[in-house]
């Protein structure tokens, strides 16, 4: 019997072909190794940028946070912020974020509605509509893995510079032209109204029928924010037929609407 840790094995059959020396030299060099071994094959060890994760696996951090089983975190792991600067400015965000999106149409345009004027669809604005990524790619946010400063992130917002996320914009028009109205539901405050606005009709969202900022009355976090303000949307008629946001307390609570869809953002965490 060979022993365990053998490797070295040459195997000659001439008449069944290299596929097959190399099948049978693949299947022992595996038997011969520990089980224990293999396992990290079907692992990932790097993430979008090749980078070595020693002590947390960053893809499946970033699942964990997009299906709301991590919750209550405040920082993006520091062995994560390469990974989440990649993701962010790469391709996979934006496929990600189209898709989201193209789902969302789907479903719209199967719906049968009045065209009274009541049927709307809510969006979020922060990493829905517009992207902040300019000012998460700063040194000094790294992408969140650096505590939130919130003197420098209502600077950036008053600038009113964030671009749109295609997605969330090609849907939007489609959108329109079916015949929803369209609501902009935020956790952005009340002072920051017109810089909100300017940002929003300069990279192409030029109507709505309701938006809705922070006024200094509203309180609670943004699960009770925002099913406070869904709640009014409803008393007075309205009929919530879609809403999309970046962060699960824009689609959890009361009154959220027929159906939600929530695109990417692992840069943080609003409860």
């Amino acid at each position: 019997m060979l022993p365990l840790h053998t490797t070295n094995i040459h195997i000659t059959i001439p008449k069944m072909g290299c596929w097959f020396y190399f099948l049978m030299l693949t299947i022992t060099t595996a038997v011969a190794s520990p089980i224990k071994n293999q396992i990290h094959l079907l692992r990932p060890h790097s993430g979008s940028a090749g980078h070595k994760h020693s002590d947390i696996n960053c893809l499946s951090w970033r699942l964990a946070v997009e299906t709301d089983n991590l919750q209550d975190w405040t920082l993006v792991p520091q062995a994560c912020k390469d990974y989440v600067g990649h993701y962010m400015l790469g391709k996979q965000y934006r496929d990600d974020c189209d898709f989201v999106a193209a789902e969302a149409y789907k479903y719209a345009k199967g719906l049968n509605f009045t065209k009274d004027g009541k049927d709307i669809w809510i969006f979020d604005i922060d990493e829905t509509t517009l992207s902040n990524i300019p000012y998460y790619a700063l040194e000094s946010v790294a992408f969140g893995s650096i505590p939130y400063n919130a003197t420098s992130f209502d600077q950036w917002t008053a600038k009113a510079v964030a671009p749109a996320i295609p997605g969330s914009l090609k849907l939007y028009k489609q959108l329109i032209k079916l015949g929803f109205k369209i609501v902009f539901l935020t956790g952005t405050r009340e002072k920051f109204k017109e810089p909100r606005i300017k940002n929003l009709k300069a990279v192409g969202y030029t109507q709505w029928e309701k938006l809705i900022l922070k006024g200094d009355n509203d309180h609670g976090n943004g699960v009770e924010y925002k099913s406070s303000k869904r709640k009014e949307l409803v008393e007075g008629g309205y009929r919530i037929r879609g809403n999309m946001g970046d962060q699960w307390s824009d689609l959890l609570g009361s009154n959220p609407g027929d159906r939600t869809f929530k695109v990417p953002d692992p840069m943080y965490y609003i409860a």
